[in-house]
């Protein structure tokens, strides 16, 4: 008994420490937390433009926001990251921005360092906040009740993906397929893509850009959908945004090295009709949505439900007309992910990579002409800036190419 006696204060002494030491433990996971979903919403918004860091930092704030909803906080979710209850104080989260994934996270011997927005590809987001103590306040180590703690996490652009999901289906046929970088494209240069026909004469160039390149609609008709089933609202849809979420990839995604026909609806018609497939205008229709929400082109009051389409796909914040694309501000939804292939005159063709355009108002206007009777629109070459909405990175050799955001740490 007297053992036991003597022993009460010990075993209460050692619960006391497990209680402290397992709320330090959840404190700290759920700073993690909070710095994951932070430093995934910034990565986001590296697009390479002077104003990505801006955007990334806002962003970043979206997870421990709780204006609109609830947010990342710690201590069972009673303390606000980057503020104070009166008790616990939590710094301002700290971003550093950086061109290589290695010096974002501080390896040894790490290339490269912090960047600005037309470089930054990582972003390294560090959270710190205090915990609370009830039995640690007896010890040195806690004697005002308070514990300070830390997470870092560390996210950004992945390799090149060797499957792209709710890209645009549409097939753009490289200048050279000898040049795995670029295809033979120039970054910076306006090219004018044009819808592919046969025969002749070749439809001319649009103004400003320097040559015509041939594209075709891949088939993406999702024939088991229930929702805006029709294939002229599917096809305005993938427009307005690139291929919908989906849970069958052969429906949301398409892949290098995978063989992708033409849609059927869409097959190219002779050059001399001056026509394009009621499809290809109806796709245009989707991309002119990007510039204005607000209304359905001529060409295509006749979609079904094109009203529900517009209201959930709002215009780019940013519709000036651009030779510089680091001085693009938008929300990258005038930027288009698009395969590209050897040739499209094939009824079938290969996947050879994936690169990005910004696409461009057409001349003396605010959109581009969803009319144009040779499927045309004007689109700035980029190369691989942002990365695309989800994708695998297996699979497939890239030299180049758009990655996807993952969390390197």
């Amino acid at each position: 008994m007297q053992v036991l006696v003597l022993m009460v204060p010990v075993f209460l002494g050692f619960m006391g420490f497990a209680i402290d030491l397992g709320r330090l433990y959840m404190a700290r996971n759920e700073l993690k937390t909070a710095a994951n979903a932070m430093a995934l919403a910034a990565a986001q918004r590296l697009n390479g433009t002077e104003s990505a860091i801006e955007a990334a930092t806002l962003y970043a704030r979206i997870p421990i926001d709780a204006t609109n909803g609830p947010a990342n906080k710690y201590d069972f979710g009673g303390a606000t990251i980057g503020q104070t209850n009166g008790t616990l104080n939590s710094a301002e989260p700290a971003l550093t921005f950086y061109d290589a994934s290695s010096a974002a996270i501080g390896a040894e011997g790490a290339t490269g360092g912090e960047a600005g927005g037309a470089t930054a590809k990582h972003v390294r987001v560090l959270v710190r906040g205090e915990a609370p103590t009830i039995f640690w306040r007896f010890l040195a180590i806690g004697l005002d009740g308070r514990v300070n703690m830390a997470a870092q996490s560390v996210a950004g652009h992945s390799s090149p993906v060797c499957q792209a999901c709710g890209v645009e289906p549409i097939a753009v046929q490289a200048v050279s397929v000898e040049d795995t970088v670029d295809f033979g494209f120039v970054p910076g240069t306006r090219y004018t893509l044009g819808y592919l026909c046969t025969g002749g004469p070749t439809p001319g160039t649009l103004a400003n850009t320097v040559s015509r390149i041939p594209y075709v609609m891949l088939n993406r008709y999702n024939e088991s959908a229930t929702f805006l089933a029709d294939e002229l609202t599917q096809l305005y849809r993938i427009g307005a945004q690139g291929l919908p979420p989906s849970s069958d990839p052969a429906v949301y995604c398409l892949r290098v090295n995978q063989e992708e026909p033409v849609w059927v609806n869409a097959a190219p018609l002779a050059c001399n009709a001056n026509r394009v497939a009621n499809q290809v205008s109806t796709f245009l229709c989707g991309l002119a949505a990007r510039f204005d929400n607000g209304t359905v082109p001529a060409a295509c009051s006749t979609v079904a439900e094109s009203d529900a389409v517009l209201a959930a796909n709002p215009a780019d914040s940013d519709l000036a007309d651009l030779d510089d694309y680091t001085a693009y501000t938008g929300n990258n939804r005038r930027i288009i992910t698009v395969p590209i292939v050897e040739t499209a005159a094939e009824s079938t063709m290969v996947v050879l990579g994936f690169r990005q355009f910004l696409i461009e108002p057409a001349a003396n206007d605010t959109t581009l002409n969803a009319a144009d009777q040779n499927g045309r629109f004007a689109a700035l070459y980029l190369g691989s800036r942002i990365p695309v909405k989800q994708g695998r990175i297996d699979g497939c050799t890239q030299a180049a190419g758009p990655g996807k955001v993952v969390l390197h740490q």
